[in-house]
């Protein structure tokens, strides 16, 4: 494991990190026995920042995580939680004073925790960027240290640039893989200028990126790839990085023959975003420690080389970007 400064917190984190989404829910089923296994794995291969939210599994994701800390005292582990998603419907007025506290209140409360390491917002409507006085309630909860750090989680590129004109703001959480290249054109290098770290989320694209899925794959129902094929539930973007499904098990096949002797396809996809030094850390998720094992020993990978880039690039602009490019 090799490890990038966050922004400007002063925080040196692992480059692969830890996505806890699945071990919250709507991944299909998980047993947080095996959970905790996965967390506790890539911990002692060198992880050191684990992303969670309020919403994934109503708590869950964030309580296992504090049973994670409590197992290790003593080990410094960074954790960024999120914050807006228990709205019932998203709206600018739903970002209150009263609202933010009572979901810091309640993260603090399942993290086990007196202080949130980096709060972020959790992909609100993007008029919450022209509210100057709502990033001020952030600043007051860092001031009265409720928070160390705060950021922000969004869908389109338009919605981080606007963020990061805010000097609170340390990071940007964003969709960024193989199949979403659109990131990496305006926003890393203005992130770059402004020391606001990159959290590349979705980084293997809901597991297409994996190369394990066929046409023939079947999903729970109570998994987002069976429920948010069309946006159901949430954005469509963050379900499959938005690219419809065969489309991206036919480039998946197409990228496969890159794959390093002796490495997998994620290892691959996960190498992939490492090469641009704007991305502080991806941020894969693992329900079991073999998932996390595989993740972490994507850092240890040799760069990628000029062809295998330019034969991404290639699959991308071919296959991909009509689909995605400018949606988000």
């Amino acid at each position: 494991m090799y490890y990038r400064e966050l922004g400007r917190t002063g925080w040196q984190v692992s480059a692969i990190s830890f996505g806890a989404w699945a071990i919250g829910g709507a991944w299909g089923s998980v047993d947080d026995a095996d959970s905790l296994a996965a967390l506790h794995r890539a911990i002692d291969l060198g992880v050191n920042f684990i992303d969670t939210a309020d919403v994934y599994g109503d708590g869950r994701s964030e309580r296992l995580v504090a049973q994670v800390l409590r197992d290790r005292p003593g080990q410094r582990i960074y954790v960024a939680t999120k914050a807006g998603r228990r709205l019932p419907a998203q709206t600018v007025e739903g970002y209150s004073r009263a609202n933010l506290t009572a979901w810091v209140d309640r993260s603090l409360k399942n993290l086990g925790a007196d202080t949130i390491d980096l709060l972020q917002l959790h992909c609100p409507p993007i008029e919450v960027y022209y509210r100057p006085d709502l990033f001020g309630i952030l600043d007051d909860f860092v001031a009265a240290g409720k928070l160390r750090h705060y950021g922000v989680s969004v869908e389109r590129i338009e919605e981080a640039l606007k963020a990061i004109e805010f000097p609170g703001v340390q990071t940007v959480q964003i969709i960024f893989n193989m199949f979403r290249h659109r990131p990496a054109e305006l926003l890393f290098p203005q992130a770059k200028a402004r020391r606001v770290g990159i959290l590349a989320r979705v980084p293997l694209a809901s597991g297409l990126l994996t190369g394990k899925l066929t046409a023939a794959s079947q999903f729970a129902a109570d998994d987002h790839r069976q429920f948010n094929r069309h946006g159901e539930a949430f954005d469509v973007g963050e379900t499959f990085s938005g690219v419809p499904f065969e489309v991206g098990l036919a480039a998946v096949e197409e990228l496969r023959k890159w794959v390093p002797a002796g490495a997998t396809m994620p290892q691959l996809a996960l190498r992939w975003i490492l090469m641009f030094d704007a991305v502080t850390c991806a941020i894969p998720g693992a329900k079991r420690p073999a998932q996390a094992e595989d993740n972490v020993t994507a850092a240890g990978l040799p760069a990628l080389g000029p062809e295998a880039m330019a034969a991404v690039k290639d699959v991308y602009d071919r296959m991909i970007k009509p689909h995605v490019h400018q949606r988000w």
